[in-house]
């Protein structure tokens, strides 16, 4: 039977699509199923039916949203999990390629969250159901350090070191082309792609602003290893960034890599994953403060494509 949710806009969230806001509190939904219930009269804004997912909202608006319940639930799964560092708040994981962070719309099993919950015995809560322990996410084809709150107090405290960016994260990413510069910043606002929702780009539909440090580790004929910092933590930041400056990620065909790479004068077909790995990160614990840092090497896979580069020097 369909329920009744109720939600009351926030200062923080005003100005937010109303397709948007709902995603937020609703994360067992996609964009594009809440969408087709605006569309279909089933959310009011006080007493106002509204049929446009792109009308901001304002603090202190009343939403109401009538949608059939959704039997969603993260469950535990025996699932391979890399623990890098555990204690009583706070659990380091070098997650894999290609492995989801959490259940969601789509997603029921094999998640990180779902491995987490076999492992793992307790896990903060802050951030839903669905999401247990879950701070920051990694996209799906980037491997490496994420970071797992054990208890509410670890949670918030290491959101907020998020939000004051005083959380330092390190990846590793190779991508198409010589970058001329030895260092560099990119500074572009990110925002959603109105055309294709599944990208994010320049600019776009809710764009906020984001800046990514980079530095060469080294040079190839026809890529370039760097190093890269994102100050900001915007989705797929890192990798609209590069693309946007002509040298997209390998393996990210979203973002127009080549889909066929040429090394040593053989035409081979491109990464089945994006070379991007999360590399290193620095906190400061969210119970003692001490500043800690861990790193997590790159695995097999790309390493042995690096090598496979040595003949295109």
């Amino acid at each position: 039977m369909p329920e009744t949710r109720e939600f009351i806009v926030s200062p923080e969230d005003a100005g937010r699509r109303l397709d948007v806001f709902l995603a937020r509190h609703m994360p067992e939904w996609s964009r594009s199923q809440l969408q087709r219930q605006i569309r279909s009269g089933l959310v009011t804004i006080g007493p106002r039916t509204v049929y446009k997912a792109g009308e901001a909202v304002a603090a202190g608006d009343r939403i109401s949203i009538r949608a059939a319940r959704r039997e969603l639930r993260a469950v535990a799964e025996d699932l391979p999990l890399a623990i890098v560092y555990e204690d009583d708040d706070l659990v380091v994981v070098d997650k894999p390629a290609g492995m989801v962070v959490h259940v969601g719309a789509g997603v029921r099993s094999g998640t990180l969250v779902n491995a987490l919950l076999h492992h793992i015995s307790s896990l903060s809560r802050a951030g839903g159901e669905l999401r247990p322990g879950i701070v920051h996410r990694l996209d799906k084809m980037t491997s490496g350090l994420v970071l797992v709150a054990k208890n509410d107090l670890a949670h918030r405290q290491l959101t907020a070191q998020f939000k004051s960016r005083e959380i330092h994260k390190t990846y590793v990413a190779l991508v198409h082309g010589r970058v001329s510069n030895p260092s560099g910043e990119i500074v572009k606002s990110v925002g959603r792609d109105p055309i294709h929702r599944v990208r994010m780009r320049p600019g776009g539909i809710g764009a906020r602003e984001a800046t990514t440090r980079y530095r060469v580790l080294r040079r190839f004929a026809h890529f370039t290893l760097l190093e890269a910092e994102p100050l900001t933590g915007r989705t797929h930041q890192i990798r609209v960034h590069f693309s946007s400056i002509g040298h997209p990620v390998v393996g990210d065909t979203l973002y127009r890599a080549p889909a066929r790479i040429s090394i040593g004068g053989s035409e081979l077909k491109t990464l089945s994953r994006n070379f991007l790995h999360a590399s290193a990160i620095e906190l400061n614990h969210p119970r003692t403060g001490k500043h800690i840092s861990f790193e997590a090497r790159l695995p097999d896979g790309l390493q042995e494509f690096l090598r496979a580069l040595e003949s295109d020097t």
